[in-house]
């Protein structure tokens, strides 16, 4: 059986604010049995204790451990690649949190990073000043690049719309941390403490959740109960190891490795 898991949030434990059912009950076997795992979410906008508390409220009992960012991701890559190097942000909470927690310093000008997540306050001022920084010179740096779910009211517009304005603006192709980027994966495998052929990746998206599993050659579990269909799985190359409707349907006894 696989040693552990990394598992979406959105679309496999929960739809908006609403648990989906048996997510709680996957969890605690998982938590029974001392298996380890992570809830690996693209939104760098909330911190892991956000994570921790919208969970509580569904029933479901984890720690701040249990929860692996793309702003985690974002911040560890980028103290990587210039240690207590500067940035210039289009991004809120959980991503200044975590480029704080790396050693990295927020600045307004002269950044090494121009770095863009998920927001609601990002005026065309920033987005001007976030320009200049890049045609002089500043790494380009995106969480993901999720798109807009293109509802009606949606306050989020979504990181890949403000990317692509910034692309078209400075001709620079922002470098994403976020899945399905290999970067992203094999740091949330390292950060539960396996090796490649111990992990399995539970999502609701083929594009980001099967698809970075894939190509880091992780096990992968496709739930219905979110973005991906049973009819779309013929329109990519790569199919996931398992297909439920939703997480109800797996225990892990079912998984077949």
């Amino acid at each position: 059986m696989s040693k552990g898991f990394l598992i979406d949030q959105d679309g496999v434990i929960y739809v908006e604010d609403q648990m989906i059912p048996g997510a709680d009950i996957f969890v605690k076997s998982l938590q029974d049995n001392n298996i380890p795992f992570t809830f690996m979410t693209n939104n760098s906008q909330r911190t892991p204790l956000d994570a921790v508390r919208k969970l509580e409220k569904m029933g479901i009992h984890v720690e701040e451990k249990n929860v692996y960012t793309s702003a985690m991701a974002t911040a560890h890559f980028m103290a990587q690649q210039f240690p207590n190097g500067t940035a210039y942000v289009l991004g809120e909470g959980g991503l200044i949190s975590s480029l704080h927690e790396n050693g990295l310093t927020l600045v307004q000008n002269d950044p090494d990073f121009v770095v863009v997540g998920e927001g609601i306050n990002f005026t065309l001022e920033m987005v001007r000043k976030a320009i200049d920084f890049i045609l002089e010179g500043a790494k380009f740096i995106a969480t993901n690049l999720d798109a807009s779910p293109r509802k009606k009211g949606w306050n989020n517009l979504g990181i890949a719309s403000i990317v692509a304005m910034i692309e078209a603006a400075t001709g620079k192709k922002a470098f994403s941390v976020g899945k399905p980027s290999p970067v992203m994966m094999r740091q949330a495998r390292k950060y539960i403490g396996l090796a490649t052929d111990e992990v399995t990746v539970i999502g609701d998206t083929l594009s980001t959740d099967i698809q970075g599993g894939v190509q880091v050659g992780y096990k992968t579990i496709l739930t219905l109960s979110g973005m991906s269909s049973r009819d779309q799985l013929n329109d990519f190359p790569f199919k996931p190891d398992l297909v439920v409707e939703s997480i109800a349907d797996l225990t892990l006894d079912s998984i077949p490795w």
